[in-house]
């Protein structure tokens, strides 16, 4: 749903906001990503200050996303329904 609805190509337009709500070193053995990579999470919202959406993601010093290269979606609100990825224990 995250990709096929296009949040993050929507905030290149102005129709979403995307902010950057926490960026830290990860864990570099588990990531396996190049030194400096940062994991960040990141909220999308829309033009009402709604959050609709939030992912993980690896930012490498040139500024590629890691992994995939595309953002890990954790939660979606789409038609007044949240999808939310819950946390294995």
């Amino acid at each position: 749903m995250f990709n096929d609805d296009q949040y993050r190509e929507r905030t290149q337009t102005g129709e979403l906001r995307a902010v950057v709500e926490r960026s830290r070193h990860p864990a570099l053995p588990l990531a396996r990503e190049p030194f400096c990579t940062q994991s960040q999470e990141v909220s999308y919202y829309d033009a009402d200050g709604n959050e609709v959406a939030r992912v993980h993601q690896y930012i490498r010093l040139d500024g590629s996303i890691g992994l995939k290269g595309k953002p890990d979606p954790k939660r979606l609100l789409k038609d007044g329904v949240l999808y939310r990825l819950e946390k294995q224990i």
